[in-house]
Formats: structure tokens, sequence, C-alpha cells
């Protein structure tokens, strides 16, 4: 393998604590919590055959100059409206990332009116986003190649099937949170974590894929749970409960093997089985410099994953506005330390059980009572978020639907 022959020297990480004291400094930046940002994922589909592959062509023609550098390299990639930007996921599903705002309210409208402009621009070329976590109609095909790509095919395949599909028919939704004052980050973190199986359950939308039904209430959950444990399991658990976040996620990352090696002649097949460590310990020609552990870093997808600030990654997509009501939940859930420490309690008995929340949803009764007393605990923080009348009654009405479907146990 052709490691890229121009290395920032003064950036070289010498040993492992200089990647931790990296680490550090970046993944759990602290403050006043008054920033929320998402990220809405979607499969794409021809509007009058769902069922029809969407080619790299199409996207480009119905994006323009909103497209991605991965999918047209001479794009200008311009921002929405509101400064989202748009990305297209290996097997076409388009993302977009809003900015983060100070206020729900803010981000909820801004949002809005930026999955109108794209669900424009897919209209006029005939195509719609789908509704659902996993992609309900069709197999995994590729519809992107890059050498990130490629390498992480050739990784993902080593194990099974599990990474094309993820790969190339998932759809979340990602909710990004501040980590908090120093003092707050711990509670907030494991809150996060902890509730993470419940609503996880609540919101499934991913139980139908290529045609047929999976058996799984979150197909998407499933995929990514079986690609690699060493990077997709989740940080936090209920026996490393009381661990330093920080801490717990430098071992988690300096322990994931690499995923892919960039390199200058194309080819970023990682050598198998090398972790970052290894690497700081010599295992590759040259050292690892501070850009190579955050690329690295990009490379992990665990449920809650520390960016600066905290990305939840374990919501499936949401039909329609949907989206609202999960970013709501959460929000409410971290408006108080009162709140906070309520959700972790209520979620005790089932924040390990992140496989059958994905398998039965709501049909698991133990995660059906738990989400409904993390959906009560929202309603009665939901005031807190300063909502405009009419959205927050909208809101209301919508977690109160959740409520009901995890009364009845529905899955």
């Amino acid at each position: 393998m052709v490691t890229s022959p121009e290395v920032d020297t003064i950036n070289v990480l010498r040993d492992h604590a200089a990647a931790a004291g990296h680490l550090a400094r970046i993944c759990f930046k602290t403050g006043p919590p008054t920033h929320t940002g998402v990220e809405l994922e979607w499969t794409v589909h021809d509007a009058a055959d769902p069922a029809r592959a969407v080619d790299a062509a199409r996207l480009r023609a119905a994006l323009g100059h909103h497209s991605p550098a991965t999918l047209d390299p001479a794009s200008p990639a311009l921002r929405l409206g509101h400064g989202g930007t748009v990305t297209v996921e290996p097997g076409g599903q388009v993302e977009i990332s809003t900015p983060p705002q100070p206020s729900l309210t803010t981000l909820i409208a801004a949002t809005g009116t930026e999955i109108a402009q794209l669900t424009g621009l897919l209209r006029a070329a005939g195509l719609v986003l789908g509704h659902s976590g996993i992609d309900p109609h069709r197999v995994p095909r590729a519809v992107l190649d890059t050498p990130r790509y490629r390498a992480m095919r050739t990784m993902f395949d080593r194990r099974g099937p599990a990474g094309r599909t993820m790969m190339y028919s998932t759809a979340g939704l990602q909710i990004c949170l501040d980590a908090g004052q120093p003092d707050q980050v711990p509670a907030r973190w494991a809150m996060l974590h902890a509730v993470g199986p419940p609503l996880l359950a609540a919101f499934a939308t991913a139980h139908r894929h290529a045609g047929r039904s999976t058996g799984w209430a979150s197909a998407r959950m499933a995929a990514w749970c079986d690609i690699d444990p060493a990077r997709t399991a989740p940080v936090w658990t209920p026996q490393t409960a009381d661990r330093d976040p920080v801490a717990a996620w430098t071992a988690y990352a300096l322990a994931a093997p690499l995923l892919c090696l960039r390199a200058a002649d194309g080819d970023w097949t990682a050598p198998a089985g090398v972790t970052f460590a290894d690497w700081l310990d010599g295992a590759l020609p040259r050292p690892p410099t501070t850009d190579d552990l955050e690329y690295h870093l990009s490379t992990l997808f665990p449920p809650v994953r520390p960016r600066g600030y905290l990305e939840v990654r374990y919501l499936d997509t949401q039909p329609g506005d949907g989206w609202r009501i999960p970013l709501a939940v959460l929000a409410a859930l971290l408006s108080g330390a009162d709140i906070t420490a309520e959700a972790r309690a209520a979620a005790t008995g089932v924040a390990h059980r992140w496989s059958a929340a994905a398998r039965a949803g709501l049909a698991d009764p133990a995660l059906a009572a738990a989400a409904a007393r993390l959906l009560d605990l929202a309603l009665t923080a939901l005031p807190r978020l300063g909502l405009p009348a009419a959205l927050h009654d909208e809101i209301d009405r919508g977690v109160r639907r959740r409520r009901a479907a995890a009364g009845r146990g529905d899955r």
C-alpha cells in the first residue's frame, strides 16, 4: 500500500498520551448547552416506480449546484437557503445537515424550509424522498464509488452482507446536542445512551426491506449492529456507567481497527486488524497525525458519538414531518438536570437492550413500558422548550400518539 507522500510533521502523534490529549480537546467541547442541530437522511426513489434504481447521473442532475463533490467533482456544492449542506451516501441516500441553532423553534423552521427546497429539486426530476429507515423496495446497490467507500466495503465484506445493507439501503435521523458544562457532561452522556433502546423502539420505521418484511422493527439498526462491534457498539453501557466519558471514548477510538487508510494511489484498503493504537505503536511505515486521528473518528459509528457536541445516531428516518417529534423529545429530556436524571432512571432496566429494541420494537413489554415513561417525562418538560403555541400543540399531539402506541405495545 502506498501512503500519502505528504505528512504534516508538526502534528505527528508520537504516543498514546498525545492522541488522548487531542481527543479530549476536540470531542467534548463544553459550555452552556444552548445549541441543537439535526441531520436528516432519506432513501431516494423514482416518483412513479419506487422500486426503480436511481443512478448517480440522475441525482446529479436533480441536485444541480447543490451536489456534493463526491457526486460531482466540479460542483460548487452550494448550501441550501438556511446554510444546510447536502451530501449523498454510497447507496444514493440524500442527507441534509443544518447549522446548529440556539432555539428549537428556529431549527425546526429552518430545517423545514430546507427540506421543502430539497423536495422541490427532486420533484422536478421525478424523484421523491423515502419515508423509512431502510429501503423498502430495492436490494442494496452501490451508486457512488469513492476510495473511502471501496475500503469500507472491503472491510465490511469480511464479516458478511450487513455492511452493504447499511451502506446502500439505510437512512437515519441524527440529532446533535451540546455536551454541556463540564459538570453536566457525564449525566447528559449517560442519559442519551440509556434512553437509546426505548426510543429506538418507539421510533422504529425500518421493518420492510427489498420488498419483504424483515422480522425486525428496525432492520436499519440491525444492520449497523452486525457490521463491526468495535466501531458500532455503544461507548457507554450500564456496566461501565461510572467511567469518565473522555476516557471511555479515547479507549474506544484507539482500540478500533482502521477502516480505511488514505493513500495517493487511490487504494485506501486498510490492513486487516490494525487498530489506531497499533499505528501509534509503529505498525505502519509512518506515524499517524492529528488529521489521521480525526479521519479515523469519522469511521466510528456508535449510537452516540462525541464530535465536540453529542451526536445521537440511533433513530430511524421518520415519515414526513415526524422527525420533529424525537427531536423535541430528546431536547425536552435534556431541558434540566432533574428531567435528565429521571429519564436515565426510567431507562435503566433496558439501557443495554439494543438488539431487542431493533428486533421487537414496542412489542417488547419492558421496552414499551420504558418508552411510555420517557414520553410522559418529555410531555411534562415540553413547555420548557419555549415553542410557539401552534408548534407546541402539534409536537404535543405527536408525542401523545407515540405514547399511546407504547401503551399498546405497538410494533
